[in-house]
């Protein structure tokens, strides 16, 4: 999608300028201070990296009480059945502030592993990750930045990829310059009970299948909850995803991610408009209910295709389509600020909307689809399906970018996406881990 055209907006420029920096960040930090926790010697500190480094499989390796900082990383290689834990969010702090080379500060491979009740501070690169896992769950995990500057802090707070059988469970990430919590090329997962605050994307599941989010806060944020689909990963299209009992609000925050150097496609999450609550971009079988979705200013639920990003889309097994999406039972409150205006996408909701130049919107469709399927949206080919209770104060809108910047369209029609679909996840067998 080209850049938007904004300038009947003009004389408005610099009081948005002015409204973004005081209204959308974050100020909510957690409550605990690590400085005043008791310092652990280099002696207890080199006793837990030979624990981890040496440990052989059914270990549990106990982290008393403290603050231990580490100038290397924590890695777990190929181990199965292995317990890691702390004493609690609050008392045990392991800080990667000293770490100057490297990338993350926990990494673990193997299967059947846990960690629980601790926090990770300050690590270059991502947090905690887990990388070809078969049962990882993180329990009681805290994973933050405490650099003012954000732009600079890690990737990911907890990052399990190609894993299988993931659990997050009562978890806590903040001030990632990506996703708070990343689930991505994975299969079978549950994140639930968790907080994710002041990342660009609080909670994201990218390419997976068969994964539910639920119970979960995502604020202050500038997107809540997202579920993407990309090109060109070792894992394509994935598929199966419930979001339901969330609270999604005030996800206001600026988006401060990085573009990712040399790689031609960017970082996506560098589109996010501020004020995003959940957001779809080439989702499959993704059912959306029963969640709070309150004071995002700018769209509650954004139904988008790989279309607008403007990026390259030709990849094998993938589909730059959402299709198969069921949103219901959703209560929505809109804020009285107004929509963003530092991402294209913000523009086009801001400016393009069927409601009125600057109202928040509810639910959003970009209106892309495969003409292979149909040659009009009004058959709805991608079985998109909608069924709000509150339909006649609902904010909808779906937009036709087909013909691009100069004849942008938009109705707020909800009609051809009265319907229902089913959307099948089976993780029952993680909630006994």
């Amino acid at each position: 999608m080209k850049k938007l055209q904004i300038l009947s907006i003009i004389a408005f420029l610099i009081f948005i300028s002015w409204y973004t920096l005081s209204c959308t960040s974050s100020t909510t930090e957690m409550t605990y201070d690590s400085s005043k926790l008791r310092k652990a010697s280099a002696e207890e500190v080199e006793k837990i990296v030979e624990a981890v480094i040496l440990a052989n499989d059914g270990d549990l390796i106990d982290i008393p009480e403290g603050y231990y900082s580490f100038k290397t990383q924590l890695i777990l290689d190929n181990k199965n059945n292995i317990q890691i834990k702390g004493q609690g969010m609050d008392k045990t702090v392991l800080s990667f502030r000293e770490l100057k080379t490297g990338g993350e500060g926990v990494k673990l491979v193997g299967n059947d592993i846990l960690i629980q009740d601790l926090s990770i501070e300050d690590a270059p690169g991502d947090g905690i990750k887990s990388q070809h896992s078969d049962g990882i769950t993180f329990r009681r995990i805290n994973v933050t930045w405490t650099n003012g500057d954000k732009s600079k802090n890690g990737t990911y707070a907890i990052y399990p990829v190609q894993c299988k059988n993931v659990v997050i469970d009562e978890c806590i990430a903040s001030h990632s310059k990506d996703a708070g919590i990343y689930v991505g090329q994975s299969e079978n997962i549950i994140v639930k009970n968790s907080l994710a605050f002041g990342n660009v994307a609080g909670i994201e599941i990218e390419n997976c299948d068969n994964a539910e989010v639920f119970g979960n806060t995502a604020r202050d944020n500038a997107g809540g909850i997202l579920v993407f689909n990309l090109p060109g990963l070792p894992k394509s299209d994935g598929k199966g995803t419930k979001i339901y009992n969330n609270n999604v609000y005030s996800n206001n925050h600026v988006n401060f991610a990085t573009p990712l150097g040399e790689d031609p496609n960017g970082n996506t999450v560098t589109m996010i408009p501020p004020g995003s609550g959940i957001i779809l971009l080439a989702a499959k079988d993704v059912e959306i209910y029963n969640n709070r979705i309150h004071k995002n200013k700018t769209v509650g639920i954004a139904i988008a295709n790989y279309h607008v990003t403007g990026f390259p889309m030709d990849a094998p097994n993938w589909s730059p389509f959402s299709s198969n999406v069921f949103i219901h039972n959703n209560d929505y409150e809109r804020t009285l600020k107004l929509p963003d205006l530092s991402k294209e996408f913000g523009q086009l909701i801001f400016i393009y909307n069927a409601h009125g130049k600057g109202k928040t919107q509810d639910i959003i469709y970009d209106g892309f689809f495969d003409k292979n399927i149909s040659t009009t949206i009004q058959t709805n080919p991608m079985n998109i399906c909608l069924q709000e209770e509150e339909i006649n104060n609902l904010h909808f809108t779906l937009f036709d970018l087909w013909e691009g910047e100069k004849n942008i369209k938009a109705t707020k029609d909800y009609n051809p996406f009265v319907c229902k679909t089913e959307v099948v996840t089976q993780v029952k067998h993680l909630s006994l881990r």
